[in-house]
């Protein structure tokens, strides 16, 4: 019976002497075992099977392998595992399932100012030189609903939209923007190439770094999302300042992969939505897979997170470990959860995963439950969803 089997790997951790065993056990088998509880509530519920009934059955099999002191040990530790321990586990994985599904019970939804499904990464800089204010404007003009972009900060103190913080690979300039003025900032390469599309370039007519200043005078209504790379308390002051005073704290966003970071950023300005972090986000898929999630309250507004797939593109190089089928593959079904993605998005959290250049990554990202999608072709992007809409 399906049902029987599914509890069998679970009790020999309980009655091993040896606690390296029992550790060794744990490490092994905890996943399937917290699977295996969920499967067996759920077919104990289903049947209307009873705890005794299940308890019985196992005893049976068993007392035909074992017999005499070793018997009636095994019997005593059973029935505490089978009356106590597993009703529990299994009342709160049932919990647990039940409020990943319905999150209104425990949460209230959050409202944020904006809701974008399509993002254009770097200001779309497969179209145009990437973070540009031709680049923007051209985003803007296909329809983009958000400017994703990085800042830094230049010697003379002015927050320039800038990917890196080393100018070589776009410029050509083993320069750093912190250490020259905004007048002495050395122009984009003529052809960019696309970082995560290799062997695609850009162009335009501008090659000049562009303020950040600038990008909320000219776009006052479009939501930006602002990644920071550094913990410059500066820059995050200033970046928040610039904030203020164009009057956009509810729909620009603060990003960072580093959680220290974003507590300065959020410390500095409280007011702005923020997105998950490289931590948060490996403790968001912890709390998913331990079933805690649905009783955690979360401050994030937003994921946003690369679709696994685009890295067995060129991206990276033949050796490097994300270039492996295996390891991409597990990647992407430990974190591309599509009922982890629609818990968030039903909590009010917008999900967005990057970078979608091609019309198959597209429809992979909106299948598993993104929100929205990050391009570096906002065309491509949104002529990709007026086109599905439009069948829809």
């Amino acid at each position: 019976m399906r049902h029987i089997s599914l509890v069998i790997p679970v009790c020999p951790v309980f009655f091993l002497s040896s606690k390296e065993d029992r550790e060794q056990v744990v490490l092994t088998q905890a996943f399937g075992c917290v699977k295996g509880l969920g499967t067996l509530a759920q077919v104990l519920f289903d049947h209307n099977i009873s705890w005794s009934i299940l308890s019985n059955k196992v005893g049976e099999i068993l007392q035909r392998t074992l017999s005499g002191a070793h018997w009636t040990l095994l019997k005593g530790r059973m029935s505490v595992f089978l009356y106590f321990i597993l009703p529990a586990l299994g009342g709160y994985i049932l919990t647990s399932l039940y409020l990943l599904k319905n999150p209104h019970i425990l949460h209230r939804r959050k409202r944020t100012a904006f809701y974008c499904t399509c993002i254009s990464h770097r200001g779309g800089g497969g179209e145009r030189i990437e973070n540009t204010m031709e680049a923007f404007t051209h985003a803007v003009q296909q329809g983009t609903q958000m400017l994703e972009l990085d800042c830094h900060l230049t010697h003379d103190g002015h927050v320039v939209v800038s990917h890196d913080e080393n100018l070589l690979r776009q410029t050509g300039h083993d320069v750093t923007v912190s250490s020259l003025n905004l007048q002495d900032l050395p122009l984009y390469k003529e052809r960019l190439e696309v970082t995560f599309y290799a062997g695609h370039y850009s162009s335009g007519a501008d090659r000049k770094f562009a303020l950040l200043e600038d990008v909320f005078r000219k776009f006052p209504k479009m939501p930006v999302s602002i990644e920071i790379k550094e913990n410059n308390h500066q820059l995050i002051k200033k970046v928040s300042d610039l904030v203020r005073r164009y009057n956009r704290e509810a729909f620009t966003v603060w990003a960072s992969v580093n959680s220290r970071i974003m507590k300065e950023c959020h410390r500095m300005n409280s007011l702005m939505p923020y997105s998950f972090t490289g931590e948060r986000g490996v403790l968001l898929l912890l709390l998913f897979y331990t079933g805690l999630l649905p009783f955690v309250p979360l401050g994030e507004s937003l994921l946003q997170f690369y679709l696994p797939r685009i890295f067995n593109r060129t991206f990276f190089s033949e050796k490097h470990i994300l270039r492996n089928k295996l390891i991409i593959s597990l990647l992407e079904k430990v974190t591309m959860r599509k009922s982890l993605l629609k818990h968030l998005a039903a909590r009010g959290m917008q999900v967005h995963l990057f970078v979608c250049n091609e019309d198959d990554d597209i429809k992979a990202a909106f299948e598993v439950g993104a929100t929205g999608v990050m391009s570096d072709y906002p065309t491509v992007l949104s002529t990709y969803i007026r086109k599905n809409r439009s069948q829809d």
